[in-house]
C-alpha cells in the first residue's frame, strides 16, 4: 500500500480556473443584470437591424438591377435622340429597347390640367426586363393602340383622381386626344426614373411623335436599354460591350448605367441613411454603456464579500478582476446575442409585413459581416464601460472592502486598466470611422459624443459643487435632498448623463423638425415664384411672355434660355476620374440645367472676377457657383468641358458667384456667355410670381389657359412641388424619430439602472433614518426634491445643448434659416423632469417599505 503516487497530468482540454469560477457563479442567475442586458441588446439590435436592412436593400438592388434598369445596359441621352450610327452601335451588342421620358401637361375635358411624367415606349419591346402590370390586364400593344380615332394611354391612379376622370375617358396632350385604357399597377423600371413631380402617363412612341412634344432643344430624355444575348451576360461581357460602344461612339455624351449599378443615387442614399441610423444606434449603445457601468458598479458592490474572501485567501487582485470581468463579458455576450437575433430578423419581418408597400426591392438575407460588426460594437462597449469599475477593486485591501459600507474608499484603477480602457475606446472610434460611408461625418459624431459626455460630466460635478456650497435649508426634506446631491456615491453623475443625452437628442430633433417644416410650408413659398414653365419653344418665347403679362398684369415674370448638359471634364481631367467631396459630387453626376446670359442672374452675387462685356461674351466663357467651385478645386481661368446635344464644348471660368438657392428662383450652377451656344436649339424656362403670395384660384386659371393656348408648355405649381418635398421630408423625419427613440429608450434604461445601482446606499440611509424617527412621507419628499433638482438641471442643459446642436445642423449643414422654436422642446424638457421624479420615486418606494431589523443585523 506504500509507494509513490504519481500526480496526474492536467488535461490539455481543462477549462481555465478563472472561466470555471465565472461560469459557476453565473449558475445563480442574472439577477441585477436586467438593465445591463437591455442596454447591450437594444444598442446591438439597432446597429444589427439597420445594417441588415441596408444589406438586404443593397442585395435587392443588385439582384433586381436588370429589372430596375430595364436591361443589362442603359445608354441615356438628354435633349436628343441617338443618331442612326449610334443606334447601330448599340444594336450590335443585343436587343435594344428605346424609352423616352419628359414632362407634359394633361388636360381633361373639364379644362383641368395636371403636370404628368410622360413615358413613351415601344409596345413591341417594352418592358425588356421585368413585368408591366396593368388594370385591366392586357397586351401592351393592344392597350396603347389607336382605336376610335384616339391612341391609348395608361395612367397612374393618382392622375385619374387629380383630373376627376376614369378609365375610358379622354385627355389631351399638346392638343392631341389620348384615351385612358387602364391604370398602371406595377412598373418594373419605375425606380430608374427617379422621383417625379407628377403622376405617370404611359403612351406609345408613335403617339409621342404625333403630339409634337419632341422638338429641338425640348427637355426630354432618351434611354436605350440593351439586353445582351444569353451566352454573353456575364460581368466581363458587360465591360467588353461598354468598351466597344465607347470606341464606336466616343463623343456621344452617353450617361451609362449597368445592371450591377442600376441606380447609384439610390445606392448612395441607402449608404448615407444607413450611416446616420448606425450612428443613432451607436448613440444608443454608448448611452447604454453608462447603464453597463452602473450595473457593473452595482455588481461589484454586491460581490464585495466574495472579493474580500478571495483576497483574504491569497487571490491576487488581477485574478479577482479577471474573474469578474469574465462574468461581465459572458453576460455581455448573452445581451449581444439577443440583439443580433432581433437585428437579423428585422429584414425578414419588414418583408413579411410591408413588402407590397416598399418602394425599393428588399432581399431579406443574413449578413454575417454586418452582424459581426454589430457584435464587435456591443462587446467593445461593454468592455470599455466595465473595466474601470472592476479595476478599482484590484488594490482595495480586504479591510477596506468590508468597511466600504459605511466609509467608501476612493480608489483609482491602475494604469493597466486605464490603458485597456483607452485601447477599447480607440477600437470603437476605429470601427466607427473605418466602416463609415462619410468619415468626416463619423469623426464629427465622435467629437460631438465626447464633448457631450465631457459637458454632462462637468454639469454633474458643477451641480455637486454647488450643492456642497449652498447654505443648508432649515427644513429636513430639502436639507436631505441637498446632501444627497453631493454625498459620496451620489446618483447625480449617472442621472445627469443618462437623462441629459436623452433630453438633448429630443430637443435637437424637435428644433430640426420645426425649422424644416417651417421652411417648406412658410419661408420657401413666401420667397418662391408661384409657377414654373418648362419647354417654352424659343420661337414662342416673346409671345408666351406677353401672354403671361396679360394673364397676370401685376405679376413678376422671369425667363431665360435653358438647355441640359453634362460636365465631362474639368481642366481636361475626365469627370469619372475626379473624386469630389460628397457635398459636390452631384454636380458631376448626370446632366445639369445650363443657360447663357449677358448680365448677372438675379439672386447671384459675384465673389471673384467681373461679368463679361458684349465683346468678351462672344468667346466660350462660364460663370461658376463659388462654393461648388471651391469644393471642386476650380478657380478663375480654369476650364470646364460640357456635353450638350452630343457635342463637347470647353469654356473658361471667367468669374465665380454666390447663389441664393433658397428663393427657388431661376438660377444655375453654370451660366455661359452668349457666344458659347450661338445657334444651338434650346427651349426657354420662365417663372411667374403673383402679388400677395399663393393664390390657388389664379394659379389654376393660368394653368388652364396655358394648357389651352400653349399645349406643348409644361407648368409646375411650386406648392405641388413643395408638398411632394414636404411629404418626403415627413417620412424621413418619421424614420429618424423612430431610430432616435431607440437612443431615448436606452436613456430610460440607464436612468432606471442608475437608480437601481444606488439601491444599496439608499437602503442603508433609509434604515438608519427610519430608526432615528423619519417617516416614509418625509423621506419620499426628500427624494422627490432631489430628483426634481436633477431633472430640472438636466432639462436646462438639454435645452441649451439641443438648441446649439439644432442650430448647427439647420444653419450650417442644411443651410436653412434657423428660428428658435422651443414649444416642442419645452414639452420634451418638462417630460424629462417628470420622468426623473417618477422613475426615481418608483425605484425608492420599495426601499422605504423595508423593515429596519433585518438590515441592522447586517451592519
Amino acid at each position: 500500500m506504500h509507494g509513490t503516487v504519481t500526480r496526474p497530468e492536467p488535461s490539455p482540454r481543462r477549462i481555465p480556473l478563472t472561466l470555471r469560477l465565472a461560469v459557476r457563479e453565473l449558475r445563480a442567475g442574472l439577477s441585477g443584470f436586467g438593465v445591463f442586458l437591455a442596454c447591450i441588446a437594444l444598442g446591438v439590435a439597432a446597429i444589427a437591424g439597420v445594417a441588415s436592412i441596408s444589406r438586404s436593400l443593397s442585395d435587392g438592388l443588385g439582384r433586381e438591377g436588370r429589372r430596375i434598369l430595364g436591361g443589362d445596359l442603359a445608354y441615356n441621352l438628354i435633349n436628343r435622340e441617338a443618331t442612326e450610327a449610334e443606334r447601330q452601335a448599340l444594336s450590335r451588342e443585343g436587343r435594344v429597347d428605346a424609352v423616352a421620358s419628359l414632362r407634359a401637361m394633361a388636360v381633361a375635358g373639364s379644362g383641368d390640367a395636371a403636370l404628368v411624367e410622360l413615358k413613351a415606349v415601344d409596345p413591341a419591346t417594352y418592358p425588356a426586363a421585368g413585368e408591366l402590370v396593368t388594370d385591366p390586364p392586357g397586351r401592351l400593344a393592344d392597350l396603347l393602340a389607336e382605336r376610335d380615332g384616339a391612341p391609348g394611354a395608361l395612367a397612374d391612379p393618382a392622375l385619374l383622381t387629380r383630373l376627376d376622370v376614369k378609365v375610358g375617358d379622354r385627355i389631351a396632350l399638346a392638343g392631341h386626344d389620348v384615351a385612358i385604357r387602364g391604370t398602371l399597377t406595377s412598373e418594373p423600371d419605375k425606380i430608374a426614373g427617379g422621383i417625379g413631380f407628377g403622376p405617370r402617363l404611359m403612351i406609345s412612341e408613335p403617339t409621342l411623335r404625333a403630339t409634337g412634344l419632341v422638338q429641338p432643344g425640348s427637355l426630354n430624355r432618351w434611354s436605350y436599354r440593351i439586353v445582351l444575348p444569353k451566352d454573353a451576360a456575364q460581368d466581363a461581357d458587360l465591360d467588353a460591350a461598354q468598351a466597344r460602344i465607347r470606341t464606336a461612339t466616343p463623343e456621344a455624351g452617353w450617361e451609362i448605367r449597368s445592371r450591377s449599378n442600376a441606380d447609384p443615387r439610390f445606392a448612395k442614399s441607402i449608404e448615407r441613411f444607413t450611416q446616420f441610423l448606425t450612428l443613432v444606434g451607436l448613440t444608443a449603445l454608448i448611452v447604454g454603456g453608462v447603464g453597463v457601468g452602473n450595473a457593473v458598479h452595482a455588481f461589484v458592490e454586491r460581490k464585495r464579500p466574495s472579493i474580500a474572501t478571495l483576497k483574504s485567501v491569497g487571490a491576487p487582485g488581477s485574478q479577482v478582476v479577471a474573474l469578474y470581468l469574465t462574468q461581465v463579458m459572458l453576460i455581455a455576450g448573452i445581451g449581444t446575442l439577443i440583439g443580433l437575433v432581433i437585428g437579423a430578423s428585422l429584414p425578414f419581418l419588414l418583408d413579411a409585413l410591408f413588402s407590397a408597400d416598399l418602394p425599393l426591392p428588399l432581399n431579406p438575407t443574413l449578413a454575417p459581416g454586418e452582424l459581426a460588426l454589430a457584435a464587435a460594437y456591443g462587446l467593445l462597449t461593454a468592455f470599455a464601460f466595465a473595466i474601470t469599475p472592476l479595476g478599482r477593486a484590484h488594490d482595495v485591501p480586504v479591510s477596506g472592502l468590508f468597511r466600504d459600507t459605511v466609509d467608501p474608499a476612493r480608489v483609482s484603477p491602475r494604469w493597466r486598466y486605464r490603458i485597456w480602457l483607452a485601447l477599447s475606446l480607440a477600437a470603437l472610434v476605429g470601427l466607427s470611422v473605418g466602416t463609415a460611408f462619410d468619415r468626416r461625418v463619423a469623426l464629427i459624431f465622435i467629437a460631438a459624443a465626447a464633448i457631450a459626455f465631457a459637458l454632462l460630466h462637468g454639469v454633474a460635478l458643477g451641480l455637486m459643487a454647488l450643492a456642497r456650497r449652498l447654505p443648508h435649508p432649515r427644513w429636513p426634506a430639502p436639507r436631505m435632498a441637498l446632501a444627497n446631491l453631493h454625498r459620496p456615491g451620489a446618483l447625480t453623475p449617472a442621472i445627469v448623463l443618462s437623462l441629459g443625452l436623452g433630453v438633448t437628442l429630443l430637443v435637437t430633433l424637435s428644433l430640426i423638425d420645426a425649422n424644416v417644416r417651417r421652411t417648406i410650408s412658410a419661408t420657401l413659398p413666401a420667397r418662391a415664384p408661384n409657377l414654373f414653365f418648362l419647354d417654352i419653344p424659343s420661337r414662342d418665347a416673346a409671345e408666351f411672355r406677353a401672354f403671361l403679362a396679360r394673364s397676370a398684369p401685376n405679376g413678376k415674370i422671369e425667363d431665360v434660355p435653358m438647355m441640359r448638359g453634362r460636365i465631362v471634364a474639368l481642366n481636361g481631367v475626365p469627370a469619372n476620374k475626379i473624386r469630389p467631396p460628397e457635398d459636390a459630387a452631384w454636380v458631376l453626376d448626370g446632366d445639369r440645367g445650363i443657360t447663357y446670359g449677358d448680365t448677372v442672374p438675379e439672386g447671384s452675387t459675384l465673389t471673384e472676377g467681373a461679368w463679361w462685356s458684349a465683346e468678351q461674351g462672344a468667346k466660350p466663357l462660364v460663370s461658376f457657383e463659388a462654393e461648388l467651385a471651391r469644393q471642386l478645386g476650380l478657380k478663375v481661368g480654369d476650364t470646364v468641358t460640357v456635353n450638350v446635344l452630343g457635342r463637347d464644348l470647353t469654356a473658361t471660368i471667367f468669374n465665380l458667384r454666390r447663389v441664393e438657392w433658397r428663393n427657388l428662383g431661376i438660377n444655375f450652377v453654370m451660366v455661359f456667355s452668349p457666344g458659347t451656344f450661338r445657334g444651338a436649339p434650346h427651349s426657354d424656362l420662365a417663372t411667374l410670381s403673383l402679388p400677395g403670395g399663393t393664390d390657388p384660384g389664379a394659379e389654376n386659371r393660368i394653368l388652364r389657359d396655358v394648357a389651352k393656348t400653349f399645349p406643348s408648355v409644361s407648368a409646375v405649381r411650386v406648392k405641388d412641388a413643395l408638398d411632394a418635398i414636404g411629404d418626403l421630408v415627413g417620412r424621413l423625419v418619421l424614420a429618424i424619430r423612430g431610430a432616435s427613440a431607440v437612443a431615448v429608450l436606452a436613456s430610460l434604461f440607464v436612468l432606471a439602472g442608475a437608480i437601481a445601482a444606488g439601491h444599496r446606499a439608499r437602503l442603508y440611509d433609509a434604515v438608519v433614518l427610519k430608526v432615528l424617527g423619519a417617516s416614509r412621507a418625509r423621506l419620499l419628499s426628500a427624494y422627490a426634491i432631489e430628483y426634481a433638482a436633477l431633472g430640472l438641471a438636466t432639462a436646462l442643459f438639454g435645452l441649451a445643448a439641443g438648441s446649439l446642436a439644432g442650430w448647427v445642423i439647420v444653419a450650417k449643414v442644411m443651410h436653412l434659416d434657423f428660428r428658435l422654436d422651443l414649444s416642442g422642446a419645452l414639452v420634451a424638457a418638462l417630460a424629462a423632469v417628470a420622468l426623473a421624479i417618477l422613475i426615481g420615486l418608483a425605484g425608492t418606494w420599495r426601499i422605504l417599505g423595508q423593515k429596519p431589523a433585518p438590515y441592522l443585523r447586517q451592519i
